[in-house]
């Protein structure tokens, strides 16, 4: 049974564990690098229960749970993804790749983790272009600066969504959740 935002925040964390245990989870991974804004972590956090997410990486300068307003704005979502805090995105992607680039592992043995930074950048491809597989991790960066150069070129593509006004980018949910849905839609993800 999905619970409701006032049921969220309410929930405590044995039964919040509980829950989150019987969940299904995707072979998808979020790195935020230095994401300031404590209520765009709440979001993603809400985005990233909302996909299945297997993991969020907080890297970098930023708050981590349970800070009070990333508690408010993931509406208690914080309690069911699982996360790790890791002082760069470097190490987070190297976590990933030592999981996924083993021949021993039991996890997936063939594949290789597909790293998606969603940025704004010379070498960037239009998101909708981009031929996506699991297991993929997707890197969002900071509000003002983006994700940083040596970030990205850690990336296997550089995701990019086209703006057509003044305005130079998008906020940082919305830039994940346009990516992640289109990508959620092209591997067809079930429920």
């Amino acid at each position: 049974m999905k619970l409701n935002a006032q049921e969220l925040r309410l929930v405590d964390d044995d039964e919040a564990k509980k829950r989150a245990a019987s969940l299904k989870r995707h072979p998808i991974y979020f790195i935020l690098e230095n994401v300031y804004d404590t209520y765009n972590v709440g979001g993603l956090f809400r985005l990233a229960d909302a996909i299945g997410v297997t993991k969020m990486y907080l890297c970098g300068e930023m708050e981590i749970p349970p800070n009070a307003k990333i508690k408010k704005a993931s509406i208690g979502t914080y309690k069911v993804v699982p996360w790790e805090y890791k002082k760069t995105a470097h190490e987070a992607v190297a976590d990933l790749r030592s999981k996924f680039q083993n021949p021993n592992s039991k996890q997936n043995p063939n594949n290789k983790i597909q790293i998606i930074a969603i940025e704004q950048d010379s070498h960037s491809l239009p998101y909708t272009q981009i031929s996506y597989h699991f297991p993929v991790a997707l890197m969002v960066g900071n509000e003002t600066s983006g994700i940083t150069k040596e970030t990205l070129a850690l990336a296997d593509h550089i995701a990019e969504i086209p703006m057509w006004g003044i305005n130079r980018s998008l906020n940082v949910i919305v830039s994940a959740a346009i990516v992640s849905y289109h990508m959620a839609s092209i591997l067809e993800l079930e429920p």
